[in-house]
């Protein structure tokens, strides 16, 4: 790295740090730090923990797309909304899947409220195709991370880094996964960087998909799903409300979970209730661990190693929110 690129990343590594303290967030910066000592378990394989500390640092690479100015832009530019990250954020995830319906999307996506989903996707291939959509976003990103990496683009990390994501993101068993599906279907692009973003959105996916098995294996519906989660203190109320359900829904889906013993009247999880969203967190990691398998816990120790400084960089830029849905660093 050169000179001018050394400071660069000094500078990116003091700015994450100033963005996470007092926000909660810090925890989340310990936590991925602090992983290290349980990666690789003695029978040489990949452990939950690994593929959890994996999921933290790449889940940044891949959400600043919903939140960068320059990604915006491309989807203005296309005809989509941009008067909030809704208007951008479902057409650009979806688009993967091809020209599909709300309700579609709105399966996949699981705990956003069908209103919602219908308010922005309905028109959304009137709009601009899905194919324009793949190509903005990809635009996007290649100029958001010029913009934060600067000279890591264009050094011998990324590549390193990248060809390490898409061995395991190829790897990635995606039956009965359909946006890790669509998203492994897509066309590689040529520069590291972007096979990069790339392979975290795969992995993202992957995990994403699983995730939503975990939940219906634990009988919680999509609004159960984010109040059961509220209850246990991964984000705020007002945080999981930005997904469109309304103060009813919400206080129905609360009664249902009282119902079966995991609420408490004030709206924390009672002790079954943070048992069970245990179990969701230990099943979804479990069904994480396919692609980080097929690289071994070696290659996928080394890729944590690579991400260090694009995680600094995406964190030190302010534009992820400091809470978010995911209770990473809560949870």
């Amino acid at each position: 790295m050169s000179e001018n690129g050394q400071r660069q990343a000094d500078r990116r590594r003091r700015a994450a740090g100033q963005a996470v303290r007092g926000e909660g967030a810090e925890q989340g910066v310990q936590g991925v730090q602090g992983e290290r000592a349980e990666a690789g378990g003695r029978d040489g394989r990949v452990v939950p923990a690994q593929a959890r500390r994996l999921w933290h640092l790449l889940e940044p690479l891949h959400a600043v797309l919903y939140y960068a100015p320059e990604v915006f832009e491309e989807a203005d530019a296309l005809g989509y909304s941009t008067e909030d990250r809704w208007g951008s954020y479902f057409p650009f995830r979806a688009a993967p899947l091809g020209p599909v319906s709300a309700e579609a999307v709105t399966s996949a996506f699981y705990s956003f409220r069908p209103g919602m989903v219908a308010r922005y996707v309905e028109d959304a291939w009137k709009v601009a195709t899905p194919e324009a959509a793949l190509a903005a976003r990809l635009r996007g990103i290649d100029r958001l991370y010029r913009r934060l990496f600067g000279d890591l683009v264009d050094g011998p990390e990324p590549a390193e880094a990248a060809a390490l994501a898409r061995r395991a993101a190829e790897a990635a068993v995606t039956a009965g996964r359909p946006l890790a599906a669509a998203n492994a279907a897509l066309e590689w692009p040529a520069e590291p960087h972007l096979q990069l973003w790339q392979a975290a959105t795969v992995l993202r996916e992957h995990r994403g998909d699983g995730h939503l098995a975990a939940l219906l294996l634990a009988d919680l519906d999509p609004a159960e799903a984010l109040v059961s989660f509220a209850a246990i203190g991964a984000a705020s109320v007002e945080r999981f409300r930005s997904r469109g359900w309304t103060r009813e829904e919400w206080a129905a889906a609360s009664g249902r979970l009282a119902a079966r013993g995991l609420l408490a009247a004030d709206g924390t999880a009672t002790e079954a209730g943070r048992e069970l969203r245990r179990r969701v967190e230990e099943d979804t990691d479990r069904l994480a661990l396919g692609p980080w398998q097929a690289i071994g816990p070696a290659c996928a120790e080394r890729l944590a190693a690579l991400l260090g400084d694009y995680w600094v960089a995406v964190l030190g830029s302010g534009l992820l929110p400091s809470e978010s849905t995911l209770g990473i660093g809560r949870v």
